[in-house]
């Protein structure tokens, strides 16, 4: 078969077989009685061979090894492929997220696309500076997508950039909720904080809505930002309240970040009704026995500043407890008490 009707059914072009030629990857083998070179059953079998090849993404060095080097390991080779596009898949999905978020922006002109465009590479810069400058200076030199600001919020690692980039997320106003309800549910913990420290940031019900939520997560740790944002903003009504008592009182028992949640319990108890509340799911959770004698020191300090004869009688009761610390601080919390 000559090489113009190899072409056609084939659909390989005559200049791609001439090259395939040229490289020794496909020789036709046979000569007409013209001097013609002509294609046997076998050659045309390895020019589809070839082809099968390319569609994967092998250069055609690969293909020749692939057909020709007896020691050649295919799954090497599948393997490579599979990282390379991968990794242009990672490329590709990058740009297309990109160009996406540049036209969310809808940009007035070129001026303001490209400043787009630079406040988004700075986001993903890798100098802390300039992460911090993009989070700051977004909404006044232009408009960037909120998924932007929140995909970097929820990934930065340095402390300072995070705070700006909460702050530029708050500033967003409810549209990056959505987004961080998503991150709450994210398998990584280290995100799940950043979400749930983002949304504490946001004023307005649907956040506070949000947080509420958060109070049941099996993560101590959305759970313990979840209930001190509450209670920073008064926990709402007494349903709120009575949501945010237990989740306090537990980082307590469990010594997580336990002076702040002493602290908030203290806040909420301005009232009678919360005050009481909360010196009843204290005392309840009074453990004894030599190994508790950490929790409790805690909450007989925590039952410090909360007003009412509930906590009185509890702390009346500690200043005769077995552990000398928790007698001694019990004892001169009543002192102060009766100073009042």
């Amino acid at each position: 078969m000559l090489i113009g009707e190899v072409a056609r059914r084939s659909g390989v072009s005559a200049r791609m077989l001439r090259h395939y030629d040229s490289l020794g990857l496909v020789r036709p083998t046979g000569r007409t009685g013209s001097g013609y070179r002509e294609y046997s059953d076998e050659d045309i079998r390895r020019i589809f061979h070839v082809e099968s090849l390319r569609s994967l993404g092998l250069s055609l060095r690969d293909v020749a090894r692939a057909l020709d080097d007896p020691g050649f390991r295919p799954s090497d080779l599948v393997d490579d492929l599979i990282r390379q596009t991968r990794e242009r898949i990672a490329v590709e999905t990058a740009l297309l997220t990109r160009l996406r978020r540049i036209g969310a922006a809808e940009p007035a002109g070129w001026e303001e696309a490209l400043q787009t465009v630079a406040l988004l590479h700075a986001l993903g810069s890798e100098n802390a500076g300039k992460r911090q400058r993009a989070a700051l200076t977004w909404a006044e030199a232009a408009p960037l997508p909120v998924d932007a600001l929140v995909e970097a919020a929820l990934g930065e690692t340095d402390p300072n950039v995070a705070g700006a980039l909460r702050w530029a997320v708050a500033q967003s106003g409810d549209g990056a909720l959505e987004l961080l309800a998503q991150g709450l549910a994210s398998p990584a913990a280290e995100v799940r904080e950043r979400a749930v420290r983002s949304i504490a940031e946001i004023p307005g019900e649907q956040a506070v809505t949000l947080l509420r939520g958060a109070l049941t997560s099996p993560d101590t740790t959305v759970r313990s930002h979840a209930a001190l944002a509450l209670a920073a903003a008064g926990a709402g009504d007494a349903a709120g309240a009575a949501e945010v008592i237990p989740v306090l009182v537990d980082m307590i028992v469990e010594g997580t970040s336990d002076v702040d949640a002493a602290d908030a319990l203290s806040a909420l108890a301005g009232r009678p009704e919360p005050a009481e509340r909360i010196a009843t799911a204290l005392v309840a959770r009074l453990p004894y026995g030599a190994d508790a004698s950490p929790a409790r020191r805690r909450l007989t300090q925590a039952l410090a500043d909360i007003p009412g004869t509930t906590a009185t009688r509890a702390l009346t009761g500690l200043s005769h407890d077995e552990d000398p610390a928790v007698a001694l601080t019990a004892t001169y919390i009543l002192t102060l008490r009766a100073a009042r």
